[in-house]
């Protein structure tokens, strides 16, 4: 089978789903920071319930811009929403149920680690969401449980390693039951066991996946399905087997086939 070009994938790739099965909905999202730089230009996008989809593209591809729109963090007050998670549009009085239902694990761990110990930190959604004690603490346990963790839950955070920080930082949204997990760079800047662990870890999760990587061998592990950003669009969504097999396609759009 000779590999889909851009033209071909967007006319003829696109994901269907049955009806009821579209977890999360983006059309024709626009943002410019500052009113000048346009980051995202009419990106739009489906995903269905179970997928575990990998997120690519160079530096400055509107990755992280669009993930952030995801859970209201960056969100055009002056336009009609244009995302819809599980049936919800992204409006004011929907924030709070649409950011329980999309757990976004940023870069960086630290960002989402700031309590004294693990069992606060992933506690700390939980309790915000107005969980009486007994259901934050079966929460906390099954979140870590789900990471491999369970009896990390007195240690101090900021004594944890690269790769535990990464799996306490995936317990912090997985303790608010989201529908879907949204990651920005998982593998970055972890050793290779702890990378290893990691790619086990969202291999075995049972949830909708988005993940924003440059890691490409981690894409072929794991994501049957390979989105491509560049300059602020979509310009490939497909089969990632399909995808891997253009070179003509990644190199132009500043990617590298794993070997």
């Amino acid at each position: 089978m000779p590999p889909i070009t851009h033209k071909e994938i967007t006319k003829t790739t696109q994901t269907q789903f049955e009806p009821g099965d579209e977890l999360l909905s983006v059309t024709g999202l626009r943002y410019a920071y500052h009113g000048t730089h346009e980051a995202l230009k009419g990106v739009s996008l489906s995903i269905g319930k179970g997928e575990k989809v990998a997120l690519v593209g160079p530096n400055g591809a509107g990755k992280s811009t669009l993930m952030l729109h995801l859970n209201g963090i960056l969100r055009d007050k002056n336009k009609d929403p244009n995302i819809v998670i599980s049936g919800m549009p992204m409006t004011k009085e929907n924030l709070p149920y649409i950011r329980a239902k999309v757990g976004v694990v940023f870069q960086n761990p630290d960002d989402q680690l700031f309590s004294p110990t693990v069992f606060e930190d992933v506690a700390f959604g939980p309790l915000h969401m107005g969980y009486e004690e007994g259901e934050v603490r079966r929460r906390v346990e099954h979140a870590l449980s789900l990471v491999g963790m369970s009896t990390y839950a007195d240690r101090l955070s900021h004594h944890l390693s690269g790769g535990e920080k990464k799996r306490a930082a995936i317990a912090t949204v997985l303790s608010m039951d989201p529908d879907i997990l949204v990651l920005d760079e998982p593998s970055a800047a972890l050793d290779p066991r702890s990378r290893r662990s990691l790619i086990e870890l969202l291999q075995e999760l049972p949830i909708t996946m988005l993940v924003s990587t440059h890691d490409m061998l981690m894409v072929r592990e794991i994501f049957p399905r390979m989105i491509i950003m560049d300059h602020g669009e979509i310009v490939a969504d497909g089969p990632t087997d399909v995808l891997m097999d253009d070179q003509a396609l990644l190199v132009s759009h500043g990617l590298e086939r794993p070997y």
